[in-house]
């Protein structure tokens, strides 16, 4: 899902944005049901929680894309092979050389 997300062009910064906006529109949602409606506070509140438990998901979208988007950048080529292909599970990068 994470992979299709991704070539559909949906950013880690777009999840981030979406993250607070929901928390921004959890507090306005709060407020505007608490001030407009004559429902009472309980309303308000569960109207606020019900949005405010977007932002939890949205910044788990955001780290799951920006980890997408890490290794889409780590499988580059690099002289003819990936870097995945150089430093394979067994084979580290050797500092001896710098």
């Amino acid at each position: 899902m994470i992979s299709m997300l991704h070539k559909m062009g949906v950013r880690s910064g777009m999840m981030y944005t979406a993250g607070l906006a929901s928390i921004g529109l959890s507090f306005a949602t709060w407020l505007t049901s608490r001030e407009v409606e004559s429902a009472g506070l309980d309303r308000a509140d569960r109207w606020g929680i019900f949005i405010g438990q977007w932002a939890p998901t949205f910044f788990a979208l955001g780290i799951a894309l920006r980890i997408e988007e890490t290794h889409a950048t780590d499988t580059r080529a690099v002289g003819g092979e990936t870097l995945e292909e150089t430093y394979g599970e067994t084979r580290m990068p050797s500092r001896a050389g710098v």
